[in-house]
């Protein structure tokens, strides 16, 4: 049986990185080189993020789309990283955000150890149909004997932070393996009252559960992922924070070098030391 094991480091805690971003990352991309953005640019970003980074990462998401068979193609993870595949179908705008999302239940999961939904969190009267969602993404992974990571973004909430909770203790209900939560307070503040607001969504989360790193600024994330996990997080699975500063560049590789890889070890350093081990939770 598949345990969070085949994402943890050695301590039981995560340090993974997120590349599965689609249209987003075509429009972020956009803002360094001339349009139009060529799908084959992605996949070339996203296969040096995989190079340079997943031999220190523990658990590396991919979209399906853009990189998966040529990642599988190339090894190109060690057996210390576990591969994940997100199973999220997105509506999103050219250039916007995503509004919603769904699920894409008839994919090729190749050696993929786990699978991920994000669901577009609102207080709406689709609520229900974004939570039944998410047990069927749950059940999904279940019958392939792999890991669930449901990730919750909060939308239009009048008070963002209290949605935050709210989200995660509905949406960990259907019993993933992992929950990928939002940053309390974007990361900014006193670092206590991020870990006071952490530990509000540890209360009511029902399995471990990491942070991710959108909307967070780069160089505050080292500290908001020690809060967060001060307050009850096992990690972290993100990617803008730790490649953002690369995208400019036409191949990325020695910024990654020199940036990214000496970010991510220290995050991997921080959740060793604050983040709780995955197995610790009862």
């Amino acid at each position: 049986m598949t345990t969070l094991d085949a994402l943890a480091r050695a301590t039981g805690t995560f340090a993974m990185v997120a590349m599965d971003q689609r249209e987003s990352l075509r429009t972020m991309l956009a803002q360094h080189h001339p349009a139009p953005v060529e799908d084959e640019r992605l996949v070339r970003f996203k296969l040096a993020v995989a190079r340079q980074l997943a031999p220190y990462a523990s658990g590396f998401l991919i979209d399906r789309e853009y990189g998966f068979d040529e990642i599988v193609a190339g090894q190109l993870l060690p057996p210390s990283c576990g591969l994940i595949l997100a199973v999220d179908v997105l509506e999103q705008p050219p250039g916007g955000i995503v509004e919603d999302t769904d699920l894409e239940e008839r994919v090729e999961l190749g050696p993929a150890v786990a699978l991920k939904l994000l669901v577009i969190w609102r207080d709406d009267a689709e609520r229900a149909r974004r939570l039944e969602t998410s047990r069927r993404f749950v059940e999904l992974a279940d019958r392939h004997g792999l890991l669930s990571v449901l990730e919750g973004v909060v939308r239009d909430a009048p008070d963002r932070e209290a949605a935050i909770v709210e989200a995660a203790g509905e949406l960990s209900s259907v019993g993933p393996s992992l929950y990928k939560c939002e940053v309390p307070l974007y990361g900014r503040g006193e670092a206590t009252e991020i870990e006071r607001r952490a530990g509000e969504i540890d209360a009511v989360v029902g399995c471990p559960w990491v942070v991710l790193s959108q909307g967070v600024l780069p160089d505050d994330f080292p500290r908001a992922v020690e809060a967060s996990c001060r307050g009850g997080a096992s990690g972290f699975l993100a990617g803008r924070a730790l490649w953002t500063a690369t995208l400019a560049a036409d191949d990325p590789t020695e910024l990654l070098r020199e940036h990214s890889v000496p970010r991510l070890r220290e995050l991997g350093a921080i959740v060793d030391a604050h983040g709780r081990p995955w197995h610790a939770r009862r």
